[in-house]
């Protein structure tokens, strides 16, 4: 059986067919990348031809045993003009899901790597700066009035007290200082002044500055973001379908309303969920498609595993299988590119090792320190040495993602 030229008869027919096969496949691969802004679900058919592509490209003279390795598809098309397959429907983001889970890795990391810095996270701490007594009734919070829990209202901190905190967060090693309120919403007045002090005093001290307020509209979007805001963070929980087994008191697009008052206003968006509240694969992946279509996606997506608290609805729920929360945070990454993804809530059951796997799958962000509002979180000295052991660094105050 003829394999092709002979190399030694035909030394220059063989080089000939080489640069005509590369030519080849770099074309169908990119036919393959064009694919994928027309049909984004065909999962397996956007494989086949990448591998395909990859065969033509990757010439092996069997002959001569010369090897021509394939160009990856980053290589061929500058990052900047891929495009970002973004699945039209649930059953789309479900089958990015449920891929294999080395192939669903693989995917997050390549994603991962063309748009941030592999081997930094984002350390960022978050302070209660009023605790307790909230009108609302989520299922999963211990700071709900309605549910009797261990939690009990304490006063509203005062702004030294909370500069005093963030000081002692950025010499530990956090970028990020986050305040959270148990509102219901954002009331004009001393409150809301005394969370604009805090905002400026925070910016002064060269970190970037969070909050979480509850519901707000768009004069005070404004006014944050004249006070220095870098983000606000207002979750969507769960899928739309799945809202109201969690919350009653205010809707899903209540939510919405919120976040476009805050893009409007200039604030970066911060938006995630909460997984292991009882919630289907097909919610968890809704709630990822509602995020992803977003115009533009939330700039950090805090993936949240349901710590469950005495007292409230959801207190009998079982812990969250880590290979679930690696699958969330790897579907986030490939749907939200340039989005930082936190991994937020729950860590404190997971181990070093689950941990890691989260930010092999795309999250490079954490909440740093002992405390996430009201539950507890892994101590600041034990992130440090976790990191140090995976060539892990910190992210500085001021660095972020490269640009694509």
């Amino acid at each position: 059986m003829v394999l092709g030229p002979n190399p030694h008869s035909d030394p220059g027919g063989t080089r000939t067919t080489t640069k005509a096969r590369t030519k080849f496949g770099a074309l169908l691969m990119r036919l393959c990348l064009a694919a994928l802004a027309f049909s984004p679900s065909e999962i397996h058919l956007h494989t086949r031809i990448y591998r395909i592509a990859e065969r033509a490209s990757g010439t092996v003279n069997r002959l001569s045993g010369a090897c021509y390795k394939p160009r990856m598809a980053h290589d061929l098309v500058p990052a900047s003009s891929l495009v970002r397959p973004q699945p039209r429907d649930v059953s789309a983001v479900r089958a990015i899901y449920e891929l294999p889970l080395p192939e669903l890795l693989f995917r997050a990391m390549e994603v991962h790597r063309r748009h941030h810095t592999p081997g930094e996270v984002q350390l960022a701490s978050l302070l209660s700066v009023k605790t307790g007594g909230c009108a609302e009734d989520c299922g999963y919070c211990p700071q709900s009035a309605h549910h009797e829990t261990s939690v009990e209202p304490e006063r509203f901190m005062e702004v030294p007290e909370v500069l005093e905190a963030a000081r002692a967060a950025k010499q530990g090693g956090a970028s990020r200082f986050c305040m959270g309120a148990a509102w219901r919403e954002v009331k004009d007045g001393p409150a809301f002044d005394r969370v604009l002090a805090m905002v400026r005093g925070v910016r002064d001290l060269g970190m970037e500055a969070c909050v979480t307020l509850g519901m707000l509209d768009e004069e005070q979007a404004a006014r944050l973001a004249e006070a220095g805001l870098t983000a606000y963070n207002h979750n969507l929980d769960t899928s739309r379908e799945f809202y109201g087994e969690i919350i009653t008191t205010r809707t899903f697009d209540d939510r919405l309303r919120t976040i476009a008052a805050v893009r409007k206003a200039g604030v970066e968006v911060c938006s995630g969920g909460i997984i292991g509240m009882g919630e289907s694969v097909d919610d968890r992946c809704g709630m990822l498609l509602e995020l992803a279509s977003l115009e533009p996606p939330p700039e950090s997506v805090p993936v949240n595993a349901l710590v469950a608290v005495a007292g409230t609805p959801l207190e009998a729920l079982p812990p969250v299988d880590p290979l679930e929360l690696v699958r969330t945070i790897a579907t986030a990454r490939i749907l939200m590119p340039s989005s930082r993804v936190r991994l937020s809530a729950g860590r404190v059951g997971l181990s070093r090792e689950a941990q890691l796997m989260c930010m092999l799958a795309g999250a490079n962000s954490i909440f740093f320190g002992d405390k996430l509002l009201t539950t507890g979180n892994p101590e600041a000295d034990a992130d440090l040495a976790m990191l140090r052991a995976a060539g892990m660094q910190p992210e500085r105050c001021g660095a972020g993602a490269p640009t694509p």
